[in-house]
């Protein structure tokens, strides 16, 4: 496999996607907050005093996937065209994060979906630390891909 992002004296660089295909790119990515149970039941019950957790996180995660070309030095700035996340969680002291992120362009939004959750995960983390500083971020993961001339992926095939 050929890497993309070095010239040809080695240095790094944003690749050219100028003739590349525009087509529909969806990218989903997942990451976990381990935490105490006494805090899970705080986030669910809403004792949080900073505020409601899950609603904070969420904008953040939105707003991490709009903006990251602007912390991922080689992404290209993209339109986004959907940003979800979404919370789930065990019932006892794992709460799961999942982003979904679409475009229709060039290159693909794997990068905006895995900053995403990173983002939503770190609010998890600000908001609860005064409440339990041990807790734990990862694994984070893509998950699935669609679209682009490399076509799908999926961690679960």
């Amino acid at each position: 496999m050929e890497l993309t992002h070095f010239n040809e004296q080695g240095r790094a660089r944003m690749v050219d996607v100028s003739d590349k295909e525009i087509s529909k790119r969806t990218a989903v990515a997942r990451s976990k907050v381990q935490m105490d149970p006494n805090t899970l039941a705080a986030i669910k019950a809403g004792k949080i005093g900073k505020g409601d957790v899950m609603a904070v996180a969420q904008v953040a995660g939105i707003m991490a996937a709009k903006n990251t070309s602007s912390w991922i030095p080689m992404c290209h700035p993209l339109p986004l065209t959907g940003v979800d996340i979404s919370f789930s969680d065990n019932s006892e002291d794992e709460l799961y994060i999942e982003a979904t992120v679409k475009t229709t362009g060039k290159t693909g939004v794997e990068m905006e979906a895995l900053t995403a959750v990173s983002a939503a995960a770190l609010t998890v983390y600000d908001m609860c630390k005064a409440l339990q500083k041990d807790m734990i971020i990862g694994p984070t993961m893509l998950v699935s891909k669609s679209g682009g001339k490399n076509g799908d992926y999926s961690l679960e095939a």
